[in-house]
């Protein structure tokens, strides 16, 4: 928490990567057996694919009280492009539900042994399709 009593934002960055995960798997390779998520879009890549960070995109809308409570956070995805995606976030406050930031990630797939940038295959934008929504930012 900051000064203020209020979410850092270095940590919003790192709910951001919570509920990303949460949603759509930990990187193949990393980590231990936890819960299946909706997609696993990140832990079902091949040995060796990277799924990177491209850019993050944050608006504060409200402050973020620090508070001993879970927050509630949507996720879906905006923007599927032929090399790259586009995940949108809402965090509400947990106890009036308030949106206090809305964000958006854009993601990668590289070769981790080469960096090359990998197309995202016919069988991730079947797995993602039903989770597409609105854009965040205009």
């Amino acid at each position: 928490m900051d000064a203020y009593g209020h979410i850092n934002n270095v940590q919003v960055v790192r709910l951001l990567e919570e509920a990303r995960i949460h949603a759509f798997g930990p990187p193949g390779g990393t980590g231990a057996f936890g819960q299946e998520p909706p997609v696993p879009l990140f832990s079902s890549v091949a040995t060796g694919v990277q799924a990177l960070v491209v850019e993050h995109r944050i608006r504060y809308t409200a402050t973020l009280d620090y508070r001993n409570l879970p927050l509630n956070v949507e996720v879906w995805i905006t923007d599927l492009k032929a090399a790259s995606l586009d995940v949108a976030y809402r965090i509400h406050d947990p106890v009036d539900a308030r949106v206090c930031v809305k964000a958006q990630t854009t993601l990668a797939f590289v070769n981790g042994e080469g960096g090359a940038l990998l197309r995202i295959t016919p069988e991730q934008k079947r797995q993602l399709a039903p989770y597409v929504g609105p854009a965040l930012f205009r």
